[in-house]
């Protein structure tokens, strides 16, 4: 028997986008049966196989993070600024102790010793944009191919040879077939990874809503966070902030203390925060006032003004972590009513080094496209597209020096949204911001697909088995989109060039030839958005990491 390699652990993956094995079991049970009930148990049941109780992740110390929007910047955020308090061995106090800094000054400091440390922080997200491996990471870095191939086919094997009881797991019927689905296997696997690699702080993004996604296994986390909530996976949350609000609280655990953001959008939905904290027995809520906790003076890593919201919820959800773990209450941020006045130079440093690919991200003159600017988010909710639109909007129009070099620019939008029923909602919020007063059209606008290369191939990672192939081959949302935008261009007396393109490889040379007919003096201006799947497709192109 040859030895198995790292594609064939990605090829086994991606069997379980489509698990037939599983949906049939699932398929069987009939109409009448609480499956969201169903889907939680399973991954308690999972993990028991592979030997775990739930008692037993308390030992990572996880930071639990849920939201509509903002829940991967926030987790990047967290992860930076802790990887500042990591014990590396050669001191008996956290490496960079945490000094402190008013956070309405840039006054004096003291240094302290902590009384406890940390020295593996694993970070669990999603989507991945490249590669798979970027979901399960170990102080900053995805887990190697090695480390991946190793623990994905040892869950995959003891999945095979192990049972579940048919008459309390019928879905799971036959036991040495059925696997759990794509997000859930890449959850289990990553408690697995954690696990066995030693981490003593892991941070958790929930996948979609609260209360029964796959990684709301957990009974003692030491911080569960809320970020701004929205109207976003109705088909599954209910299609009332209401509903969603009280399945995202579900994170919120007996004991344990709880930090939200002040809810801008949705004010109505914070006393039903606050009587879910009560009714689950949350031992302190803390609400952070998202656009003012953080004086302005602070720097951060990621772009955009929205991310201080995120920001300050992460500095929150750091000093309740670290308070958790002993570090002592005089080297963690002081919250006073929703305000910042202390917050230590550690957790500034970690802010200001967050990076989180993707998420508001500037590529500029990237020498094979020399005189072309990619601003790339990988925005997909009502939400989302809003406040990356204004970003993009304020990085290439208006009045300071480096937007008016750009005022002659070419601007061009490369969008996709393969899977959302509300994509073309997203599409006009999109065409609303950019027009808007002060704003400047795009002169092109590329509808492409999510397939990667122009042979029609997908890179092994980011293989998509939850689309239809013949509507993706026949192009049926791309030409929605161009008709969209035209009908929108016509009510506002507009013409933009439109193209659609099968492929991001081809959408990508399209606009790299636009410069051809350019004078010397004019670049490109790019916005790459809608969906994190195209995202992740186009950094694969723009490198050209071919299989």
């Amino acid at each position: 028997m040859r030895a198995r390699t790292y594609k064939d652990a990605i090829a086994a993956l991606n069997t379980l986008q489509s698990n037939f094995a599983s949906i049939e079991a699932t398929r069987k049970l009939g109409p009448n049966v609480n499956k969201n009930e169903l889907l939680i148990k399973e991954v308690y049941e999972y993990t028991r196989r592979l030997g775990y109780l739930p008692l037993d992740f308390n030992k990572l110390n996880v930071i639990h993070i849920t939201g509509t929007k903002g829940k991967g910047s926030t987790a990047a955020f967290t992860e930076s600024i802790l990887r500042k308090y990591i014990d590396d061995g050669t001191s008996s106090t956290a490496v960079n102790s945490a000094a402190h800094t008013n956070a309405t000054s840039s006054g004096s400091s003291s240094r302290t010793g902590p009384k406890s440390s940390i020295h593996k922080i694993g970070l669990y997200t999603s989507p991945h944009l490249k590669s798979v491996r970027e979901r399960i990471r170990i102080n900053g870095n995805p887990i190697n191919e090695l480390k991946f191939l190793k623990y994905f086919f040892e869950v995959w094997d003891k999945l095979s040879a192990t049972q579940s009881d048919p008459t309390d797991f019928p879905t799971l019927q036959p036991s040495d077939l059925v696997k759990p689905m794509y997000f859930k296997y890449l959850t289990i696997l990553s408690f697995h990874v954690f696990m066995l690699e030693g981490v003593d702080t892991a941070i958790y993004e929930v996948g979609v809503g609260g209360t029964y996604d796959s990684t709301n296994i957990i009974e003692k986390p030491t911080v569960t966070g809320i970020l701004s909530l929205g109207i976003d996976h109705t088909f599954m949350l209910g299609n009332t902030v209401e509903s969603i609000t009280e399945n995202k609280t579900g994170i919120f655990k007996r004991g344990c203390p709880a930090v939200v953001s002040d809810q801008r959008e949705y004010p109505q939905t914070i006393p039903l925060i606050q009587s879910r904290a009560k009714e689950l027995g949350v031992s302190q809520l803390d609400i952070v006032h998202g656009d003012t906790a953080l004086p302005p003076k602070i720097k951060l890593g990621l772009a955009g003004d929205f991310q201080r919201q995120n920001a300050a919820l992460a500095v929150q959800l750091a000093g309740v972590h670290l308070k958790q773990l002993g570090f002592k209450p005089t080297d963690l941020p002081e919250l006073e009513n929703g305000v910042f006045v202390l917050i230590p130079d550690n957790f500034l440093t970690g802010l200001e080094e967050t990076r989180w690919n993707g998420r508001c991200q500037v590529i500029e003159l990237k020498p094979e496209f020399e005189r072309i600017n990619w601003y790339i988010d990988g925005a997909h909710t009502m939400e989302s597209i809003n406040v990356a639109s204004q970003w993009f909007t304020q990085q290439t129009t208006g009045t300071t020096s480096a937007t008016k070099k750009k005022a002659n620019n070419l601007r061009v939008l490369l969008f996709n949204q393969q899977g959302r029923e509300n994509a073309t909602a997203l599409l006009t919020k999109l065409h609303q911001i950019i027009n808007a007063p002060g704003g400047k059209k795009f002169d092109h606008a590329i509808f492409s697909t999510n397939v990667t290369w122009s042979d029609g191939n997908y890179s092994a990672d980011l293989v998509s088995m939850n689309s239809s192939k013949d509507v993706v081959d026949r192009l049926v949302v791309q030409k929605e989109f161009a008709e969209c935008w035209n009908k929108l261009d016509q009510q506002q007396g507009l013409q933009t060039r439109k193209h659609i393109f099968h492929d991001i490889e081809t959408s990508v040379n399209y606009i790299k030839s636009l410069t051809d007919s350019l004078p010397s003096t004019r670049e490109v201006d790019v916005f790459v958005c809608g969906s994190l799947h195209l995202v992740g497709g186009f950094l694969v192109v723009l490198d050209n990491d071919r299989d």
